[in-house]
C-alpha cells in the first residue's frame, strides 16, 4: 500500500516533468532551426541536405554557424544552470555569477592573461587557448570562494542578502579597476580585443574552442544535476538538512567548482554575458516551482533558448553590424533585476 501511494504520488510529478522538458527541448530546437536559417549564409535544415544551396554558403555555415550555434546553446545553459544551482546554495534568489562577480573575477584573470602573457609571448596557440580557461577558472573560484565564506559569516536573513549584494559590488568594482589598468598598458590590438570580448560575444566561436566547451560545461552541468535533491534539502536549514543525511560540506565543494570551472569557461570562450543566471531561474520558478530536480534542467534549457535567441537577434538586428550579445542580455537582465529589488523592498 505504501509503494503505491508513494508511486502515485511520483507519477504526477514525472508526467508534468517530462512535458515540461519536453517543451523546452522542443523551443530549443525550433530556435536553433530558426538561428541556423537567418542573417548571412543562413541556410536552413532542409535547404542544408538539398542540392540547392551553393558550396560557400555550406562551407560558412558548417565552420562558422554550427559551432557558433552550439556554443551559444551550451554557454546558455551553463550561465543559466549555475544560476539556479547558486541561488539553491546560498538560499537567495538574488545570487547570479554576474552580481556576485564570479563573471567579473573570471573576466579579471583572463584580462590578466591576455595583457600579460599573450602580450609577452608566452601564449601561443594550444597554451594561449588553455592557459585562458585555467585562468577564468581560477578566477571564478577565487571570488566564489570570498562570497561563500561572507555568507557563511552572516548566516541568513535579509543581513546575508545585503551583504551578498555588497560583495559582489564591490568584486565587480575591483575586477573593474583592474581590467581599467590593464587596458592602459594594453597594445591596441590588445585593447579591442579586451573591449569586444568585455561586452561579450559569440564571434570568436570555432570549433577548437567549441570542442572544449562541449566536453567541459556537460561535466559541470551533471554535477549540478546531480546536486537537485540535495539542494532541495538544504531549503530546510543546514540543521535539519544534516538531520536528514545531507553532507552539506560535500554539496557545496561540488556546486562551487562545477559553477566556478563552468562560469569560467564561459568568460573566457565569450567574455561577460551578464543576467541570464538571474533572469530563467527566477522566470521559470513563478511557472514551475522551487524543486530543483525540474528547475536545474529547466533552467538549462531556458538559458540556451535565450542565448540563442538573442544571438540571432544580435546577428540580424544591426546588420551587417553585429550587436554584442552581452549587451542585449543585460538589457533584459538590469530591468528585471530592479524589479525584484523593488519588490523585495515592498515585502520586507
Amino acid at each position: 500500500m505504501m509503494a503505491l501511494l508513494l508511486r502515485s504520488r511520483r507519477e504526477p510529478f514525472h508526467q508534468r516533468a517530462l512535458g515540461v522538458l519536453a517543451l523546452l527541448a522542443a523551443l530549443l530546437a525550433l530556435s536553433l532551426a530558426w538561428s541556423a536559417s537567418s542573417g548571412t549564409f543562413g541556410l536552413s535544415p532542409l535547404t542544408l541536405i538539398s542540392d540547392q544551396a551553393d558550396a560557400l554558403s555550406v562551407q560558412v555555415w558548417w565552420q562558422l554557424r554550427l559551432p557558433r550555434l552550439l556554443l551559444g546553446a551550451a554557454v546558455g545553459a551553463m550561465l543559466a544552470g549555475s544560476g539556479a544551482a547558486m541561488q539553491g546554495l546560498f538560499r537567495n534568489p538574488l545570487a547570479d555569477p554576474t552580481l556576485l562577480g564570479l563573471a567579473s573575477g573570471a573576466g579579471l584573470f583572463v584580462a590578466l592573461w591576455i595583457v600579460l602573457f599573450q602580450g609577452a609571448g608566452h601564449g601561443a596557440g594550444p597554451v594561449s587557448l588553455y592557459g585562458q580557461f585555467i585562468a577564468g577558472f581560477l578566477g571564478a573560484l577565487s571570488v566564489c570562494a570570498v562570497v561563500f565564506g561572507l555568507a557563511q559569516r552572516q548566516g541568513g536573513g535579509s543581513a546575508a542578502v545585503m551583504t551578498l549584494l555588497l560583495a559582489g559590488l564591490a568584486i565587480n568594482t575591483l575586477a573593474g579597476a583592474g581590467g581599467g589598468i590593464l587596458a592602459f598598458i594594453a597594445s591596441d590590438e590588445q585593447l579591442r580585443q579586451l573591449s569586444l570580448w568585455g561586452m561579450g560575444t559569440l564571434t570568436h566561436s570555432l570549433w577548437r574552442t567549441t570542442l572544449v566547451a562541449l566536453v567541459l560545461i556537460p561535466l559541470a552541468l551533471i554535477g549540478l544535476l546531480r546536486s537537485a535533491r540535495e539542494l532541495d534539502l538544504l531549503q530546510l536549514g543546514e540543521t535539519t538538512a544534516h538531520g536528514a543525511g545531507l553532507d552539506a560540506p560535500r554539496l557545496k565543494r561540488r556546486v562551487v567548482v562545477a559553477t566556478s570551472l563552468g562560469v569560467g569557461l564561459c568568460v573566457a570562450l565569450t567574455g561577460v554575458i551578464g543576467f541570464l543566471g538571474l533572469l530563467v531561474p527566477h522566470c521559470l520558478r513563478l511557472w514551475l516551482g522551487p524543486g530543483h530536480r525540474l528547475l536545474l534542467p529547466a533552467s538549462m534549457l531556458g538559458g540556451a533558448i535565450l542565448l540563442v535567441v538573442a544571438d540571432t537577434l544580435a546577428r540580424t538586428l544591426a546588420a551587417p553590424a553585429e550587436i554584442p550579445v552581452g549587451l542585449l542580455t543585460s538589457l533584459l537582465g538590469g530591468p528585471y533585476f530592479l524589479y525584484l529589488l523593488m519588490r523585495r523592498s515592498r515585502t520586507c
